[in-house]
């Protein structure tokens, strides 16, 4: 009867925290692809998604009228799969990327700018600035390269020894931040290649994202260290106060004045963050994948709306926008 009664109130512990560790207050939901998304970006406020699904090939919807803008179909003539996108800080463009190519989108005027090859390495991440000519790539070999494509110009930043499996681009395209497997993340310069600062980690880089105006950027490790920094000087803000070990984020970014982080994780986690302190102010868990054994959904991106909502989008073809308190 005593371990009876043991077991019984350990469970009604776990239940408790489980309800304090997650916030409920769920807003609003939009199913846009049942089947799946194997990309998924927002713009900046969370107004646009786009997504890609085998079924649907690459889609833009308005959130706020909740309806379809944009059928692009497949990003290349053998329908390969698109596993990255990224939406420009203005709305304006979109980048998406298979592999081994990536195309630049108008979604203004709702069609292509062009489809590029690489040739030497896989894509493991995206981002385009706001005049749809300057993207940043991060490659399996250990390259970010970043591309003028208005003049042609290349640059090939070297300065990793591994994989570089995240990268982020300031609005202008001038600067630069990239991280990889050989625990660095860099600030650099677009023009120069010149490095800025350097970021060390104990362990290998899995996000960096970058304050729209340059005043933070965000470098988030395997292990358990998330740290936001100041660009001034270089200097350390803070790091995150995180609750769990070994938290990898598949997502991050900014609000508009800095102040506040959101993160989202391949465990369906999302979090909202004090840039300040480093303290949290939210945590959500997305919805899995509706009618399969599987629950699971990877955080693709989060976003924050000019109410102070926020926005999450999943590898389960599911947006929802969560309450602040």
């Amino acid at each position: 009867m005593r371990t009876l009664k043991r077991v019984s109130m350990l469970i009604v512990a776990l239940i408790t925290l489980t309800g304090c560790f997650f916030s409920s207050q769920e807003q609003q939901r939009w199913v846009l692809a049942p089947e799946g998304a194997t990309s998924f970006s927002l713009s900046r406020e969370g107004r646009f998604a786009l997504y890609h699904t085998a079924l649907q090939g690459i889609v833009l919807w308005d959130l706020q009228q909740n309806k379809k803008l944009a059928d692009f179909g497949s990003q290349d003539q053998y329908h390969n799969t698109v596993l990255h996108s990224h939406l420009s800080d203005n709305g304006r463009y979109a980048i998406t990327a298979t592999a081994k190519s990536f195309a630049v989108w108008d979604l203004a005027w709702g069609r292509s700018e062009g489809l590029w090859s690489i040739s030497d390495g896989l894509i493991r991440d995206i981002t385009i600035a706001n005049n749809g000519q300057h993207v940043l790539l991060a490659l399996s070999n250990g390259k970010a390269l970043y591309v003028d494509l208005g003049t042609g110009r290349r640059l090939e930043f070297l300065a990793h020894q591994e994989k570089v499996n995240s990268v982020a681009l300031s609005a202008n395209g001038r600067f630069a931040l990239s991280g990889g497997n050989d625990h660095h993340a860099y600030l650099w310069d677009t023009r120069s290649g010149q490095i800025l600062y350097d970021f060390a980690h104990k362990s290998r880089i899995s996000r960096v994202a970058l304050h729209r105006d340059g005043i933070l950027a965000m470098t988030a490790d395997g292990g358990n260290e998330v740290t936001i920094w100041n660009l001034f000087d270089g200097t350390k803000q803070t790091d995150l106060d995180l609750a769990l070990r070994q938290q990898n984020l598949s997502s991050a970014r900014f609000s508009a004045d800095g102040s506040k982080l959101v993160t989202g994780t391949p465990a369906k986690r999302i979090e909202l963050w004090d840039t300040q302190t480093g303290q949290n102010l939210g945590r959500w868990e997305a919805a899995g994948q509706q009618d399969t054994r599987s629950s699971t959904a990877v955080v693709y991106d989060v976003a924050i709306t000019p109410e102070g909502n926020v926005i999450s989008g999943t590898s389960a073809g599911i947006a929802q926008q969560w309450a602040v308190e």
